[in-house]
Protein backbone atom coordinates (compact mmCIF):
# COMPACT_ATOMS: atom_id res chain seq x y z
CA UNK A 1 0.00 0.00 0.00
CA UNK A 2 1.17 3.87 -0.95
CA UNK A 3 2.64 5.13 1.97
CA UNK A 4 0.65 8.49 1.27
CA UNK A 5 -2.90 6.01 1.43
CA UNK A 6 -1.36 4.69 4.62
CA UNK A 7 -1.36 8.05 6.18
CA UNK A 8 -4.97 9.48 5.08
CA UNK A 9 -6.16 6.06 6.74
CA UNK A 10 -4.45 6.29 9.76
CA UNK A 11 -5.15 10.49 10.06
CA UNK A 12 -9.33 9.08 8.87
CA UNK A 13 -9.12 6.25 12.10
CA UNK A 14 -7.55 9.20 14.18
CA UNK A 15 -10.39 11.63 13.52
CA UNK A 16 -13.25 9.55 13.77
CA UNK A 17 -13.55 8.74 17.30
CA UNK A 18 -12.98 11.92 17.89
CA UNK A 19 -16.30 12.73 15.77
CA UNK A 20 -18.16 10.39 17.28
CA UNK A 21 -17.45 11.36 20.97
CA UNK A 22 -17.67 15.05 19.89
CA UNK A 23 -21.30 13.91 19.04
CA UNK A 24 -22.25 12.03 21.84
CA UNK A 25 -20.78 15.04 23.80
CA UNK A 26 -22.90 17.53 21.90
CA UNK A 27 -26.28 15.36 22.52
CA UNK A 28 -25.48 15.46 26.08
CA UNK A 29 -25.39 18.90 26.10
CA UNK A 30 -28.28 19.07 24.25
CA UNK A 31 -30.47 16.91 26.26
CA UNK A 32 -29.04 18.91 29.17
CA UNK A 33 -30.17 22.49 28.14
CA UNK A 34 -33.64 20.65 26.87
CA UNK A 35 -34.09 19.14 30.40
CA UNK A 36 -33.56 22.58 32.18
CA UNK A 37 -35.40 25.01 29.79
CA UNK A 38 -37.91 22.67 29.82
CA UNK A 39 -38.53 22.67 33.30
CA UNK A 40 -38.28 18.77 34.28
CA UNK A 41 -36.58 19.97 37.53
CA UNK A 42 -39.28 22.27 38.42
CA UNK A 43 -41.39 18.72 39.39
CA UNK A 44 -39.26 15.61 39.08
CA UNK A 45 -36.83 16.71 41.53
CA UNK A 46 -37.89 17.33 44.93
CA UNK A 47 -38.01 20.59 46.54
CA UNK A 48 -36.26 21.70 49.73
CA UNK A 49 -36.55 24.89 51.65
CA UNK A 50 -33.31 26.19 51.35
CA UNK A 51 -31.78 29.88 52.50
CA UNK A 52 -33.93 31.95 49.14
CA UNK A 53 -37.00 29.48 49.66
CA UNK A 54 -38.40 26.47 47.75
CA UNK A 55 -35.41 24.87 45.44
CA UNK A 56 -34.56 21.40 44.06
CA UNK A 57 -32.81 18.94 45.84
CA UNK A 58 -30.51 18.30 43.18
CA UNK A 59 -29.10 15.60 45.38
CA UNK A 60 -31.81 13.95 44.36
CA UNK A 61 -32.15 15.18 40.66
CA UNK A 62 -35.43 13.75 38.49
CA UNK A 63 -36.19 11.39 41.37
CA UNK A 64 -39.60 12.12 41.34
CA UNK A 65 -42.11 12.53 44.28
CA UNK A 66 -40.10 10.83 47.59
CA UNK A 67 -41.41 7.01 47.98
CA UNK A 68 -40.40 7.71 51.62
CA UNK A 69 -43.46 10.82 51.97
CA UNK A 70 -46.49 9.92 53.79
CA UNK A 71 -49.29 12.21 53.03
CA UNK A 72 -52.92 12.38 54.61
CA UNK A 73 -55.54 12.68 52.12
CA UNK A 74 -55.61 15.79 49.18
CA UNK A 75 -57.43 18.76 51.24
CA UNK A 76 -60.89 19.61 49.29
CA UNK A 77 -61.16 22.74 47.28
CA UNK A 78 -62.61 25.66 48.33
CA UNK A 79 -65.31 26.72 45.44
CA UNK A 80 -64.85 28.93 42.76
CA UNK A 81 -61.39 29.32 40.42
CA UNK A 82 -58.93 27.08 42.93
CA UNK A 83 -58.45 24.08 41.00
CA UNK A 84 -54.92 22.21 42.38
CA UNK A 85 -53.09 21.35 45.79
CA UNK A 86 -49.46 20.51 45.20
CA UNK A 87 -47.09 19.03 48.08
CA UNK A 88 -44.04 21.32 49.62
CA UNK A 89 -41.75 18.96 47.61
CA UNK A 90 -43.35 20.26 44.59
CA UNK A 91 -44.25 16.69 43.51
CA UNK A 92 -47.49 15.38 43.90
CA UNK A 93 -50.73 17.12 42.48
CA UNK A 94 -54.20 17.03 43.17
CA UNK A 95 -57.29 18.22 41.36
CA UNK A 96 -60.31 17.00 39.41
CA UNK A 97 -57.98 14.19 37.90
CA UNK A 98 -56.95 12.85 41.68
CA UNK A 99 -53.50 12.57 42.70
CA UNK A 100 -50.32 12.24 40.48
CA UNK A 101 -46.96 11.57 41.35
CA UNK A 102 -43.82 13.15 39.20
CA UNK A 103 -41.99 9.86 38.34
CA UNK A 104 -38.63 9.44 39.13
CA UNK A 105 -36.76 10.27 35.46
CA UNK A 106 -33.35 8.41 36.37
CA UNK A 107 -31.90 5.14 34.83
CA UNK A 108 -32.74 3.04 37.85
CA UNK A 109 -33.96 -0.22 36.30
CA UNK A 110 -36.16 -1.10 38.78
CA UNK A 111 -38.09 2.26 39.18
CA UNK A 112 -37.01 5.12 37.05
CA UNK A 113 -36.36 4.78 33.33
CA UNK A 114 -33.36 2.52 33.21
CA UNK A 115 -35.70 -0.32 31.18
CA UNK A 116 -37.54 2.30 29.15
CA UNK A 117 -36.21 2.18 25.65
CA UNK A 118 -36.20 5.65 23.73
CA UNK A 119 -38.99 4.05 21.36
CA UNK A 120 -40.77 3.92 24.96
CA UNK A 121 -39.67 7.13 25.55
CA UNK A 122 -40.72 8.94 22.45
CA UNK A 123 -43.98 7.30 22.49
CA UNK A 124 -44.70 8.34 25.98
CA UNK A 125 -44.72 12.05 25.10
CA UNK A 126 -45.96 12.15 22.06
CA UNK A 127 -48.98 9.57 23.24
CA UNK A 128 -49.53 11.43 26.16
CA UNK A 129 -49.72 7.93 27.92
CA UNK A 130 -47.34 5.51 30.40
CA UNK A 131 -44.89 3.80 27.49
CA UNK A 132 -47.36 5.04 24.87
CA UNK A 133 -50.16 2.94 25.49
CA UNK A 134 -50.49 2.74 29.20
CA UNK A 135 -52.36 5.03 31.50
CA UNK A 136 -52.99 8.89 30.74
CA UNK A 137 -49.90 11.24 31.52
CA UNK A 138 -51.82 13.62 34.25
CA UNK A 139 -51.35 17.28 34.55
CA UNK A 140 -49.08 18.91 35.66
CA UNK A 141 -46.95 17.61 33.02
CA UNK A 142 -47.43 19.73 29.94
CA UNK A 143 -47.92 17.00 27.39
CA UNK A 144 -49.78 19.03 24.61
CA UNK A 145 -46.40 21.33 24.74
CA UNK A 146 -44.15 18.65 24.97
CA UNK A 147 -45.19 16.48 22.40
CA UNK A 148 -44.07 19.40 20.01
CA UNK A 149 -40.32 18.05 20.89
CA UNK A 150 -38.39 16.96 17.93
CA UNK A 151 -37.49 13.67 17.26
CA UNK A 152 -33.85 15.00 17.75
CA UNK A 153 -34.79 16.97 20.56
CA UNK A 154 -36.60 13.69 22.14
CA UNK A 155 -33.41 11.60 21.81
CA UNK A 156 -31.17 14.37 23.13
CA UNK A 157 -33.36 14.14 26.49
CA UNK A 158 -33.47 10.24 26.61
CA UNK A 159 -29.91 10.49 26.36
CA UNK A 160 -29.26 13.07 29.21
CA UNK A 161 -31.71 11.28 31.44
CA UNK A 162 -29.64 7.97 31.19
CA UNK A 163 -26.96 9.82 32.16
CA UNK A 164 -27.51 11.27 35.07
CA UNK A 165 -27.29 9.39 38.22
CA UNK A 166 -29.56 6.33 38.97
CA UNK A 167 -31.91 6.75 42.30
CA UNK A 168 -33.62 4.34 43.81
CA UNK A 169 -37.05 5.70 44.06
CA UNK A 170 -40.87 3.82 43.83
CA UNK A 171 -42.86 6.45 43.01
CA UNK A 172 -46.36 5.91 43.72
CA UNK A 173 -49.09 4.63 41.29
CA UNK A 174 -51.50 7.87 40.49
CA UNK A 175 -54.92 8.05 43.01
CA UNK A 176 -57.95 8.34 41.23
CA UNK A 177 -60.15 11.81 42.09
CA UNK A 178 -62.11 11.81 45.32
CA UNK A 179 -66.26 11.78 44.58
CA UNK A 180 -67.37 14.28 47.20
CA UNK A 181 -71.59 13.36 47.94
CA UNK A 182 -73.02 16.35 49.64
CA UNK A 183 -75.15 15.10 52.53
CA UNK A 184 -78.71 16.20 52.16
CA UNK A 185 -81.10 16.97 55.40
CA UNK A 186 -84.32 15.32 55.33
CA UNK A 187 -87.07 17.20 56.40
CA UNK A 188 -89.44 15.42 58.03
Amino acid sequence: MPKPLLVRIALLLAILPFSTASADTDKLDRGKYLVTVAGCNDCHTPFVLGPNGPEPDMSRMLSGHPNDMDLPNAPALPAGPWSVVVTDTNTAWAGPWGVSFTANLTPDPETGLGKWSLRNFVDTIRTGRHLGRGREILPPMPIPMYKNFTDADLDAIYTFLQSIPAVVNKVPDPLPPVVLTAAVDSEE
